[in-house]
């Protein structure tokens, strides 16, 4: 008996020994200690740092684009202020030359006509001219005659000056190459070198324009000769 017992407990140790050791070979209780590879509030955070670099990117980026179109707003504004100021200077210089022309065409339309009338004018006074005053005081019916003539000339020399057409009488002035123009030249010791002294043909103007120049005749210097060539044109060279 005794022996027997002595067998079974050394197989019972090694059954203790067995059963131990699967206990021995488990993994301890608890989860696994996580890595900072695997930790949710650093992805999280790295996540909303790249969302707010790609934001301030797109902000500065759409900053960017918001100033380049403000400079072409306002190259383009420029621009078309530039051409408006240039528009309305364009149509103030247009109206006032078209009301230069207006009151030019409205002015001087008669020129024309009224240069046409000034050779019936000449007639007039020719005509007038013509007659000596003797002959008129000897004659009733011419001198009736010259009357009519004189106050047609009158009466037509008031029409054209109501137009603006007057006529330019300058005996005693200076030669004026805007109104004269000078057809001849003669001595006159009683007027001044390039003085009007005689008037051939009237002129006229009509406002401030010339109608027809005034034919003229203007007084020169008297010309004198040297005593020494006088004397020597009088002497006989009698030496040989």
């Amino acid at each position: 008996m005794i022996s027997q017992q002595d067998d079974e407990r050394p197989d019972r140790a090694e059954a203790g020994d067995k059963a131990a050791t699967p206990d021995e070979a488990a993994p301890e209780d608890g989860p696994p200690a996580a890595g900072p590879a695997d930790d949710p509030a650093a992805d999280a955070a790295e996540a909303a740092a790249a969302d707010i670099a790609a934001n301030t990117a797109d902000a500065d980026a759409a900053g960017d684009g918001e100033t380049d179109a403000m400079a072409a707003l306002a190259t383009e504004a420029a621009d078309l202020r530039d051409r408006l100021l240039r528009a309305v200077a364009e149509t103030e210089n247009l109206r006032r030359r078209t009301d230069r022309e207006r009151d030019d065409l409205r002015r001087y339309a008669i020129a024309d006509f009224a240069r046409d009338l000034l050779g019936v004018a000449d007639n007039m006074r020719r005509a007038l001219d013509s007659v000596a005053a003797e002959a008129r005081d000897d004659n009733p019916a011419l001198a009736s005659l010259l009357e009519g003539v004189e106050l047609t000339e009158r009466e037509l020399l008031n029409t054209l000056e109501k137009h603006g057409v007057r006529p330019v009488d300058p005996v005693g002035e200076k030669l004026d190459p805007n109104l004269h123009q000078a057809m001849t030249q003669i001595e006159d010791d009683s007027a001044a070198p390039g003085t009007v002294v005689q008037v051939m043909q009237t002129g006229y103007t009509i406002h401030d324009r010339l109608l027809r120049a005034a034919m003229v005749v203007v007084a020169k210097a008297r010309s004198t000769e040297p005593a020494d060539k006088a004397a020597a044109g009088g002497k006989v060279d009698t030496q040989a």
